[in-house]
């Protein structure tokens, strides 16, 4: 099944509605979201995509089921850029102490660009995750998205002009 998009909400498709989530943000932001949701959904090719374009960020995460606690990651964008969150990263063990946060579950990265994902201590992290998830992701079959939460009240996706 290759990948597509699902559940859209009102009259628009997922496909736009995606497109304007990303429309928001400065082109250069914009570009990197769609460079890094490109080499994510390469590496998990099978995986749901849950997407939220919440208060603060516009979050994609990667999943066996379309639970959001059973995400192994989450590409989260704001008007700063994109980062790679860990939705268990508190209990993945870190040697190149990359992980940043200090909350009780959740631990990311800063991605300075999509080739970051690349890197081989953060595809240890990934491995890591993609172990210790509670469901497997399918090993056949293509992934899709849905369009899980639109928040009417969101922070700016650009930054001030200066």
């Amino acid at each position: 099944m290759p990948h597509e998009l699902r559940k859209a909400a009102g009259p628009e498709t997922p496909a736009k509605q995606f497109a304007g989530f990303i429309a928001k943000f400065d082109p250069a932001v914009a570009k990197q979201i769609r460079a890094a949701r490109a080499a994510v959904r390469q590496q998990f090719p099978t995986a749901i995509e849950l997407v939220y374009d919440n208060y603060n960020f516009l979050a994609i995460g990667y999943s066996a089921t379309e639970r959001p606690s059973d995400c192994i990651v989450c590409l989260a964008a704001n008007a700063k850029g994109v980062g790679l969150s860990f939705y268990y990263g508190a209990t993945l063990s870190d040697p190149h102490k990359i992980l940043l946060g200090s909350g009780n579950q959740n631990r990311f990265i800063r991605l300075e660009s999509a080739a970051t994902l690349a890197r081989p201590e953060v595809q240890d992290l990934i491995g890591a995750a993609v172990r210790q998830a509670k469901t497997p992701l399918p090993e056949t079959g293509g992934g899709y998205t849905v369009i899980k939460s639109i928040s009417a009240k969101q922070r700016p996706r650009r930054l001030p002009a200066q």
